[in-house]
């Protein structure tokens, strides 16, 4: 299969307009600066840390190697993403037909394994491309640290906030379940047996869910994205 992920705008607006859709709210942008934002979630331990980073002083040990070849890194991160969203695509939980039910509980094993795979395998990626920076110049070493503070900065709030995407899909699932279940049933006044339950509203859930999954594929990439960006913007200017 080729490929199949779809790239987003660095705010993740994506996921954000499907997850208010889903949930039915009136999400709007927030008024507050995106600067402002993140200084609230940095304690001062976090501030001494990114000021060693941006002063040159590593935050954590890097691994300088061996300078890899150009584009290795990028085969390497399109390879991964390829293959995260393949395993989505192809999830027989998430696609129409077979293996559906009516319970939400596989469907939330499902998502949280996929998310687990999101996070290991964006992980691997990050600190491959860390080490790749550190071992170009100093300026990209010193980018390399930046990133670590800001990855132990934000990954937390990040897997707090996407660890509450199952909880807003069971809501979404239960909200469609009882709006077939009314359509099915007869009317008041009408002395008819009540149709069939129809699978339909499973196959608009299952679908859903797997636009939610490859949208925070998208949102977990952003990080990956802008480290290949900077190894490209240097190796522009590398004669």
């Amino acid at each position: 299969m080729g490929q199949v992920f779809r790239r987003t705008s660095f705010n993740g607006s994506a996921l954000i307009r499907l997850l208010s859709r889903l949930a039915e709210a009136d999400v709007r942008e927030p008024t507050n600066p995106t600067a402002d934002r993140l200084s609230q979630w940095f304690g001062w331990t976090d501030a001494i840390s990114l000021s060693a980073a941006l002063d040159g002083a590593p935050a954590v040990a890097q691994q300088a190697g061996i300078r890899a070849p150009r584009n290795t890194e990028e085969s390497e991160c399109s390879r991964v993403r390829t293959a995260l969203a393949n395993a989505i695509v192809e999830d027989n939980t998430f696609g129409a037909g077979k293996d559906a039910t009516s319970d939400f509980a596989p469907y939330r094993r499902r998502y949280l394994a996929r998310q687990q795979a999101m996070e290991a395998g964006v992980g691997s990626l990050r600190s491959r491309l860390r080490s790749a920076m550190a071992g170009r110049s100093p300026a990209m070493a010193r980018l390399a640290s930046v990133d670590v503070v800001m990855a132990q900065v934000l990954e937390a709030r990040e897997h707090s906030l996407l660890s509450a995407v199952p909880g807003l899909l069971e809501r979404h699932f239960e909200r469609l379940r009882k709006a077939a279940a009314a359509e099915a049933a007869p009317e008041e006044d009408e002395a008819q047996p009540a149709a069939p339950p129809s699978d339909a509203w499973l196959d608009v859930f299952r679908k859903d869910a797997q636009d939610v999954l490859l949208a925070e594929l998208d949102f977990r990439f952003q990080p990956v994205e802008g480290l290949l960006d900077a190894l490209r913007t240097q190796a522009t200017r590398t004669p």
